[in-house]
């Protein structure tokens, strides 16, 4: 591990980001299963948006009260066309972020003080990790890179009730992946050309270091 961290928290915290269906969930599996404790922001932020009166009350205010299905049951299909499906248009994903991102952030704090001292050092895993600002706070970023079409194919495989198209769009309004690499303190390539496990277990050894 060449990068060095200059460390802003009282445990090492890192993260993880990447755009959609580049591996970031397999990697972070791998740092698991090596005992450290991982804050997923995305399955936390589905969570929070079924738990948190205050946001759900702001959702059904920005995308009407069709979000919700039931009272604790998000209409997912109805979120993703009405927030994604216009690809020139970035205001309805700010709004949503707007809402979503301070809430998950809250989630965060409280996470982090249940397990600062069950591990290591801490992971935390999001796709919008540079969008929301909320790298800031962490000591160092790890990006996960995967070429394109191997990022959609990913997708539909994973998510059936996706299509290509909406994979696209959903593409289109993340940061380009040229960004993220430039911003990234540590790069992990899923795209076939490195072990995935052997590039883990090497960052892993470097931070336990610290």
């Amino acid at each position: 591990m060449k990068k060095q961290i200059i460390k802003k928290n009282e445990i090492l915290q890192l993260g993880i980001t990447g755009g959609i269906g580049t591996g970031k969930s397999t990697v972070c599996k791998i740092f698991e299963t090596v005992g450290i404790a991982i804050y997923d922001a995305d399955s936390r932020a589905k969570s929070v948006m079924t738990t948190d009166q205050i946001l759900k009350k702001e959702l059904k205010k920005a995308f009407g009260e069709e979000v919700y299905l039931s009272k604790n049951e998000i209409n997912r299909d109805f979120l993703v066309k009405a927030v994604f499906s216009n690809q020139e248009n970035n205001e309805k994903v700010e709004i949503l972020n707007s809402i979503v991102h301070p809430a998950v952030g809250r989630d965060y704090q409280n996470w982090y003080n249940e397990n600062k001292t069950k591990s290591p050092y801490l992971l935390k895993e999001a796709a919008l990790m540079f969008e929301s600002d909320s790298y800031k706070v962490l000591d160092a970023i790890i990006v996960v890179h995967a070429p394109l079409e191997e990022r959609i194919k990913r997708v539909l495989q994973r998510d059936s009730h996706r299509t290509e198209e909406q994979i696209k769009a959903i593409i289109s309004k993340q940061m380009p992946e040229n960004e993220k690499l430039k911003r990234a303190d540590f790069v992990i390539y899923n795209d076939g050309s490195k072990p995935l496990i052997e590039q883990v277990l090497r960052l892993h050894e470097g931070f336990l270091k610290l």
